[in-house]
């Protein structure tokens, strides 16, 4: 039983309420009523329609496109939240915006990552959960309590019960994800493939070199976020270092910008598996794409939250 006095509240924003509509349904809660408004200047307007003092709140929005809309609408909650005195305001930002820029590389950048967290706690938000983020480092942007869960268990659930892969091996598709990668083939029980690439923009890879056996194997690429597509043309290159036709991307984030729907045509990608952190329209839909629901997972997560349990079931595979 909850040693929390205070009543569980789920609201959403506007960029996926049909998550946050399934992490309701999963605590048997009623998502809360709340309004987002785009004004005729383009400014955001919200409102909250129920009472929430003294009461823990959750705030459901991804800061997918448009990242900077979705991210003030964000803020604004977190405000309204604020001033109508919640006892804690919880946010849940399955796909955390900037996350790619979370370091210097190259002089006279902006930590992008660094300032969404800074406003984040500003506005006055009291914990942060997200879900398979560019850079673990990230956690160390704030000062309060973050819980950085993974969509890993979703994805082998999938693979253990759902697909039958011949001679299968998980592939990072950069040294920068081979520590996730790797968590991911230990769950699987599968062997690790890294592949070394040189980024030559912000939306175009080069493969250098490709480290373990890949001959006559089936691959399965794990990543955090997919966007213009260039892990699918980097993949190209396992097909032609000997391994089987039948390439599948296990990919949290599905930001799916034009250029990836049009390289998913690629005959040796098998399938792409993503998540429902971010909602995928209509028009962004492909055949080869299949949408795996992270829903209970965070449903969970808030669960042992709110009743003050441990998170170590969720985060054990991350250690």
């Amino acid at each position: 039983m909850s040693r929390n006095r205070h009543p569980l509240r789920i609201f959403s924003g506007s960029a996926n309420r049909p998550l946050a509509e399934e992490i309701a349904t999963c605590l048997s809660k009623p998502l809360g009523q709340c309004q987002t408004q785009t004004l005729p200047d383009s400014e955001i307007h919200v409102m909250i329609d129920e009472l929430v003092r003294d009461d823990d709140v959750y705030i459901i929005q991804p800061c997918s496109q448009p990242v900077n809309d979705h991210l003030m609408e964000l803020l604004l909650y977190i405000d309204a939240f604020r001033r109508a005195s919640a006892h804690a305001i919880n946010v849940v930002i399955p796909y955390f915006p900037y996350g790619r820029q979370e370091r210097m590389a190259k002089g006279r950048e902006a930590i992008s990552a660094r300032v969404v967290a800074t406003m984040l706690e500003t506005m006055g938000a009291n914990r942060v959960i997200y879900v398979d983020i560019h850079a673990e480092a990230t956690q160390g942007f704030f000062t309060i309590p973050v819980d950085p869960l993974s969509a890993m268990m979703v994805f082998a659930e999938h693979f253990r019960k759902v697909e039958r892969l011949t001679n299968p091996v998980v592939v990072a598709p950069d040294v920068g994800r081979a520590k996730l990668a790797g968590r991911f083939a230990r769950l699987l029980d599968l062997d690790l493939v890294l592949m070394h690439k040189r980024r030559t923009g912000f939306s175009s890879v080069e493969t250098m070199a490709i480290v373990g056996d890949i001959a006559d194997r089936t691959p399965i690429v794990f990543d955090d976020v997919i966007a213009g597509g260039s892990v699918l043309t980097q993949v190209g290159a396992l097909v032609e270092a000997g391994a089987r036709p039948e390439v599948y991307l296990a990919i949290t984030h599905p930001v799916l910008l034009d250029s990836a729907l049009e390289r998913l045509d690629a005959p040796f990608i098998k399938q792409l598996l993503v998540t429902n952190t971010i909602h995928i329209p209509d028009r962004k839909h492909h055949p080869k794409l299949k949408v795996l629901s992270v829903a209970q997972m965070l449903a969970t997560a808030i669960d042992h939250i709110h009743s003050g349990e441990t998170m170590s079931p969720l985060l054990k595979h991350l250690g």
